[in-house]
């Protein structure tokens, strides 16, 4: 029976007038008697609509001109069609497109089972829309639901017209539901000439994780050579990955580089870095580097964690990493030990931490001085606690027992003092507030005993126990205004915060006690507001001194982002303090501070313009007109891609230092990197770095030259080359971390 129909027609693949829903498996329902009920699978229904359609009842359909066919999610469209309702196949031909969830193909025609979704199409183009990747081939077979092979193949996630580069292949198959191209016999082209062959790569379009070789790594350094690594990925599960990366080093030989990473439940995670090479075919030893973080909860409050970090020897990161980050480390922390959290009644929090510490000290060969290492803790115990709101009053207790333990390092050093150490410090605050602002007095008895593993030189007369208290008391006090201002469109709240500091602590001689952590603070806006100007608590500083600060804050009325911060303080002592810090911990020279010393200190922080932000500190020794100390820098940002920023640093009798770094557009999408950090002092560059980065839309090239001074009298250079193509892989040695922790605001352009 032959029908002529209209446009608008609706064909059910079985027959049936409204749709139902299909099945990928018999699935069981319970019925109201409790019985079980298989409901068969249902085939999609087919809609059909064209200029002109015609067929055979329950045999075929043929549509012509804007033909299209909806099945599922599935869209099909061409001038010519043919569908057969008995076996659902499908033949199509002029101007095919067939657009999918995930893809879209096109082709000069294409014979396709709807059931199955098996079939093949001639001179196909497909467009992945996640990734979008795109290509083209001689062929395309239809293998099943979501996976389908090209012959003769291409693919690239350039724009269309574009074809910088791309993977040639004898054979391409794309798995949209792993998300996963699987190219063999592959030649990787860019600018039309082959750069790169292998007879198989897989590789991930959307960008997600999966198992397979990653690209090789290429780079040159002066300590390493030529060096060349082949990482492989694991993806061993969700949660949790690997990459196992053999490096060659043409002056070093073969290491092993392996990294693992997870993170599970009760917010357990992890990450191991472990390096090992077996030979140094230039020092003939065996070297290794494990660097290894681990925390996990425990529950109720409690959570375990674990920091192992060690070298074979003092010259690893110098001569086998160019990463600064691990070239400047001087003590590697071995460390384990679980913190506890929780409530101590309605107003209350109780703290606990215990854990065991040791260290490996990184000494520079080339400097005379060698550096003490810390004092090992083995084990140390602390337990804090604060209750609020007792009687108009807070209660907190500071406590903590401490095993300290020496050991030398060499056979002629001096043995320190060992010993137990237990801090209780007790104090009482009576906060007195109100909606304009506060004032705080505060008391405290702060008490330490020792128990030494030999009598003081300085004190052998108080034996091996020895106890030391000081009261402290402070009254912080502090007022808050604010009013409204317009600075163009935008709205500010401006806060003035004028604040009142005060503290005594008497003087008792500490000369005799051990250091065991102890050293002078860095002098700053914040630190000048505090009790002691000493971290750790083997010194106590006796005080008596007072500090008026002042505080301005501009906030944006719509958003509450603090765009800009003014603060300006007076720091007067009235007494000489006479505590200090020995030298072997703090390796600095003690500032002498005498009565009626006075010190300014003022800040800045945050956006002068919309493009411009800064963040600058000022010391000054208004006694001897002198500037103590000075750390500034100013950032300049008018766009992604451009930033330029300069500091400087100084600190009196001490160290004098510029830092510049710079990324900027020099024509078009070629950028310029750079980077010097200048001692004054010393009249060198510390650290140097320069590069060109070029970013078109489907690939960059960055080329990049590093300079670092890794000891006192030695610099080591690096070099990296990558080509990134975007979507599919980057071939050389990535620089980005490089830029990334060398120069601030930089961005990868894309």
């Amino acid at each position: 029976m032959n029908i002529q129909l209209i446009r608008n027609i609706f064909i059910s693949a079985s027959l049936v007038t409204v749709p139902l829903t299909g099945f990928s498996n018999e699935v069981p329902l319970q019925s109201q008697n409790d019985q079980k009920t298989i409901i068969k699978p249902q085939k999609k229904p087919v809609f059909i609509e064209a200029d002109r359609v015609t067929g055979y009842y329950k045999q075929e359909v043929e549509a012509s001109g804007n033909a299209e066919l909806r099945h599922g999610d599935n869209v099909l469209t061409a001038d010519h069609m043919k569908y057969y309702q008995t076996t659902e196949d499908t033949e199509v031909t002029g101007n095919v497109s067939l657009d999918r969830p995930k893809d879209t193909l096109k082709g000069k025609d294409l014979h396709l089972n709807l059931q199955t979704e098996q079939g093949h199409m001639s001179d196909p183009r497909y467009y992945i829309k996640d990734g979008k990747g795109r290509g083209a081939g001689s062929t395309l077979l239809f293998e099943g639901k979501d996976n389908y092979r090209l012959n003769d193949a291409n693919y690239t996630t350039c724009p269309e017209g574009n074809h910088d580069w791309y993977i040639r292949a004898k054979e391409l198959e794309i798995d949209n539901k792993k998300e996963v191209g699987t190219a063999r016999h592959v030649s990787i082209m860019f600018k039309d000439t082959p750069i790169l062959y292998s007879p198989w790569i897989d590789f991930s379009y959307s960008g997600k994780r999966k198992t397979g070789m990653l690209t090789p790594l290429l780079g040159y350094n002066v300590k390493t050579g030529f060096d060349m690594a082949l990482p492989f990925y694991l993806n061993i599960a969700p949660n949790i990955d690997a990459t196992i990366a053999p490096r060659i080093m043409t002056m070093r030989g073969f290491m092993l580089s392996n990294e693992l990473r997870y993170i599970g439940n009760n917010n357990m995670n992890g990450h191991l870095l472990f390096d090992i090479l077996p030979q140094d075919i230039n020092t003939n030893r065996t070297r290794w580097g494990i660097l290894y973080t681990h925390t996990q909860s425990i529950g109720k409050g409690w959570q375990g964690f674990l920091n192992y970090n060690r070298v074979s020897d003092d010259l690893y990161f110098r001569q086998l990493t160019p990463n600064l980050a691990q070239i400047s480390l001087t003590n590697l922390s071995q460390q384990a030990g679980v913190t506890y959290n929780g409530r101590l009644g309605a107003n209350g929090s109780l703290s606990f931490t215990g854990f065991a510490q040791t260290f490996q000290t990184i000494q520079d060969p080339n400097q005379f001085a060698r550096i003490v290492p810390p004092y090992e803790r083995l084990p140390h115990l602390s337990l804090n606690m604060i209750k609020q709101n007792v009687g108009k009053m807070d209660f907190e207790l500071n406590s903590s027992w401490t095993n300290f333990y020496h050991q030398p390092t060499r056979i002629d050093e001096k043995q320190l003092v060992d010993g137990k150490r237990f801090v209780f410090y007790p104090n009482i605050s009576v906060p007195l507030r109100n909606e304009f602002g506060y004032i705080t007095p505060k008391f405290g008895l702060h008490y330490t005993n020792y128990s030494l593993s030999a009598a003081p030189e300085e004190a052998r007369h108080k034996g091996e126990n020895i106890d030391r208290t000081i009261p402290i008391f402070s009254v912080d006090s502090g007022i808050a205004f604010d009013r409204q201002l317009v600075f163009g469109d935008k709205k500010f709240i401006q806060t003035l915060e004028p604040r009142l500091f005060y503290v005594y602590a008497p003087y008792r001689n500490q000369s005799y006690l051990p250091n065991f952590d102890s050293a002078v603070n860095d002098f700053s806006f914040a630190q000048m507001l505090t009790e002691n100007r000493f971290s750790g608590s083997d010194r106590i500083n006796d005080s008596n001194r007072a500090v008026a600060a002042l505080t301005s804050r501009f906030i944006e009325q719509d958003t509450g982002i603090e765009r800009l911060r003014l603060a300006v303080g007076q720091l007067v002592n009235f007494t000489d303090p006479r505590v200090v810090v020995p030298g072997i911990i703090a390796n600095l020279p003690n500032p002498q501070v005498t009565s009626g010393k006075s010190d300014f200190i003022a800040a800045i922080s945050g956006r002068l313009t919309p493009t411009i932000s800064t963040d600058t500190n000022i010391q000054v020794d208004e006694s001897h007109f002198l500037t103590e100390k000075l750390r500034t820098g100013i950032s300049y940002q008018p766009e992604p891609g451009k930033t330029l920023n300069v500091g400087y640093r100084y600190s009196r009798d001490i160290l004098e230092q510029m830092d510049t770094s710079i990324q900027w557009p020099i024509i078009g999408n070629l950028h310029g990197v750079a980077r010097a950090n200048y001692s004054l002092t010393d009249d060198k560059i510390l650290a140097g770095l320069a590069g060109l980065e070029y970013n078109s839309c489907c690939w960059a090239l960055r080329v990049v030259m590093q300079r670092l001074t890794t000891a006192t009298n030695t610099t080591t250079s690096a070099f990296f080359v990558q080509l990134e193509l975007k979507g599919l892989m980057g071939i050389g040695n990535n620089p980005l971390q490089v830029l990334q922790q060398t120069i601030p605001g930089y961005t990868s352009v894309h």
